[in-house]
């Protein structure tokens, strides 16, 4: 997670002390000024476009689930020709949060007992203070995540040129005749 001293663009702070059964609907569609920002702190050339669609609801006891979908057109820079490549983003949120205070987060971690993890399951609960969970950040982070880190153009490749065989030196063919090769 990102240090309590930055902001999102796209921060939407829900209150999450008295949630509805049903949970709380949460849609953050990104105006000009917020794609720009997170075009900026993601090395991108763009944001076209940016929509989360997310649920708060409760879990557990005192718990918070936070799941939906995150979808975005991006431009990045081909890491190849620095030819702007387009991309989309679709990627699912889904989280755990428990409060700072919460049992269930500890247990395991004191006397010491184990906790079993599975990687294709859903990560650890994150915890949380006070009554609010900044669910856009949390959103910000899966579509952080989906970007290709290394983007390239349909039909590049990272050879340093197109020719199949470098074209022989003048010292290269001296010596080729030199040692009576063809």
């Amino acid at each position: 997670m990102k240090h309590a001293d930055t902001h999102s663009p796209v921060s939407f702070v829900a209150n999450v002390a008295r949630l509805p059964q049903k949970g709380l609907p949460v849609v953050i569609d990104a105006d000009a000024g917020q794609r720009a920002a997170l075009a900026g702190e993601h090395d991108l050339l763009s944001v076209e476009n940016y929509r989360a669609d997310l649920l708060v609801t409760p879990w557990k006891r005192n718990g918070v689930k936070v799941s939906g979908r995150v979808e975005a057109d991006i431009t990045q820079a081909c890491i190849v020709t620095l030819e702007p490549v387009e991309a989309h983003i679709d990627e699912a949120v889904e989280a755990l949060f428990l409060p700072q205070e919460s049992k269930l987060g500890r247990q395991g971690f004191e006397g010491g007992g184990e906790i079993l993890l599975d990687a294709e399951g859903p990560d650890s609960p994150e915890t949380f203070s006070g009554d609010t969970i900044d669910v856009g950040e949390l959103a910000e982070q899966f579509f952080g995540l989906a970007i290709d880190p290394y983007p390239r153009k349909p039909g590049t490749s990272l050879a340093a040129s197109d020719e199949t065989e470098p074209e022989e030196s003048e010292f290269q063919q001296k010596l080729r005749s030199l040692l009576g090769k063809s």
